[in-house]
Parts: C-alpha cells; sequence; structure tokens
C-alpha cells in the first residue's frame, strides 16, 4: 500500500511570508520520502471547516504547476476539481499541460462541486446537483476526447465543442481519472463508467467495504472492469498520533483492495510531519 498527502491548508503560523516556501518543502520531502501522490484542494475560498474564506487559498492548477518544477517523482493532482470550476475543454487542456510540463505525473481528480459558498461570492454559476452531474458525465467525456486522437466536434445537452484539440497531446498514454466522493446512485457510478480510480471517504472498512460493493455493481451494469478501477481512501486520522492503530485499519482497506491511503499533514509543520511519515510509518505501510 503507497500513501498521499493531501495539502488541505496553507493557515500555519507565519503563512503571510512563508507560505510559498513552507509549500515547496513539503512537496519536496513527499518527493524525496516516497510519497506517490500529492495533491491540493481545488477551492477558490477555503472551506469553513478549515476556517473560511478569511483563511489562504491558493488556486489548484497554478499550485500544481509550480510544484511540477520541484519535484521528480510524485504523482500531482487536485483532489479535486469541481466540475463547475472550469469549462471543461479548458480543464482538459490545462491538465494535459501538467501532464507535459510534468514528465507525465498529471492526475485529473474530480468531482460534482458541492462549496456554493464561493460559487456565490465570485459570481460562477451553481447549478442544481442533478445538473452538476450531468455536466460531470460530459465533461468527463470531453476530457477523454481531447486526450484521444479524435479532435472533432462534441455536442452534449449543457457542453458544444466545434473543435476537441489538444496539442501537444498528453505524455499519459491515458491520463489517470480519479473521481473523488462516496454517492451511491450517481458519483459511483460514474467511476464505474469513467475513471480509473475512485477516492472514498474513509468512514471505516465497513463503510469502505459497502460502498466497494456498490462500485462493483455499477461495474456490471455498465460492463466495465471492477479490478481495473483503483481504490484509495482519504483518512482523517494522523498517522504519527496512533501508528499502530492506523496500520491495522490501513491493513483492513487493503484487504478490500484499497492501495493508496490519503491524509493530511497534522500539526503546525507540515514539513516535519511529512518527513516523519515517511520514515517511520510508509515503509511499514508498504509491507501490506
Amino acid at each position: 500500500m503507497q500513501i498521499g498527502v493531501h495539502y488541505a491548508s496553507f493557515s500555519h503560523p507565519g503563512w503571510q511570508d512563508s507560505l510559498t516556501e513552507r509549500l515547496a518543502a513539503t512537496a519536496r520531502a513527499a518527493d524525496q520520502g516516497g510519497v506517490e501522490l500529492f495533491t491540493v484542494m481545488d477551492h477558490w475560498f477555503q472551506m469553513e471547516q478549515l476556517g473560511g474564506p478569511t483563511e489562504p487559498m491558493l488556486e489548484g492548477y497554478t499550485t500544481l504547476g509550480y510544484l511540477a518544477g520541484l519535484t521528480e517523482q510524485l504523482r500531482l493532482g487536485l483532489l479535486v476539481t469541481g466540475v463547475t470550476y472550469r469549462h471543461p475543454g479548458l480543464l482538459a487542456k490545462t491538465v494535459a499541460t501538467l501532464d507535459r510540463l510534468s514528465g507525465g505525473r498529471a492526475m485529473l481528480g474530480i468531482g460534482a462541486a458541492w462549496y456554493d459558498r464561493e460559487h456565490t461570492g465570485l459570481g460562477v454559476p451553481f447549478p442544481s446537483t442533478s445538473e452538476r452531474f450531468e455536466r460531470l458525465d460530459e465533461a468527463l467525456r470531453i476530457c477523454r476526447q481531447m486526450w484521444g486522437s479524435d479532435d472533432g466536434a462534441f455536442a452534449g445537452e449543457h457542453y458544444r465543442l466545434a473543435e476537441t484539440v489538444c496539442v501537444p497531446p498528453t505524455v499519459q498514454e491515458r491520463l489517470p481519472i480519479l473521481i473523488g466522493g462516496s454517492g451511491e446512485r450517481k458519483t459511483l457510478r460514474l467511476v464505474a463508467r469513467h475513471a480509473d480510480a475512485c477516492n472514498l471517504f474513509g468512514e471505516g472498512p465497513n463503510v469502505v467495504a459497502h460502498k466497494l460493493e456498490v462500485l462493483r455493481e455499477h461495474c456490471s451494469t455498465e460492463g466495465t472492469d471492477y479490478d481495473a478501477i483503483r481504490k484509495t481512501v482519504i483518512v482523517m486520522a494522523d498517522p504519527l498520533a496512533d501508528a499502530d492503530g492506523f496500520l491495522r485499519e490501513a491493513e483492513a482497506y487493503a484487504a478490500l483492495g484499497v492501495d493508496l491511503l490519503t491524509s493530511t499533514p497534522h500539526g503546525d509543520d507540515p514539513v516535519a510531519w511529512t518527513t516523519q511519515v515517511c520514515e517511520q510509518v510508509l515503509p511499514r505501510l508498504q509491507q501490506l
């Protein structure tokens, strides 16, 4: 099993003077320490659970482009892009550019979006839940088309593109798409239909086992290979607070087919936290 670092908060002490340096040092520590995936959020306002709009928040793809130039091994992505944030043709171009400049390390993490306050705050349309999922389905189809050999038109209910040109192409022959969320009726159905990976909330092995059974049923309906979809989980527990307990839960997730756990840095020093996780927890996790 592997680990991912999700850099969700920039509000560490002294961020006004050291935000960029601390982010860069954390990414380098992850890159050198064997972390597989480094993600940031796709928000314009910080989530209210982490302090709300008065707290710092960087734009996601600009941040990933910066980190691509500082790292060599890390896969880079947003956990996750909201479908309402960018027109899908521009999103596909942006992620293809990240893949090219990172040497083939980009991942598209995407979901239906949920944070209505930042949309209202910045004047961005925020459609109904049902329409956002319709748009998500079309956006995924557009990305696959733009990253493939078909540069012709796309005509959907919500998006119409006259040309799906994307030059230069992605470095990866199949750029991985991860869909975030655990919704059983819509989200997991779209995972079965379009995704290379899912990211489930770490609500415990029993809950995740149920979600994966739902995903398996959707794969059967969609005619896709359940085993070909990578299973990842984001956990809230601090691996350093109780490493043995964290690894016991990781072992239970591994038994379900999960092979990557993502955790957010805890405490005031994300660089030290990441370094210690790589040294103290990751080697044991990789043995599962």
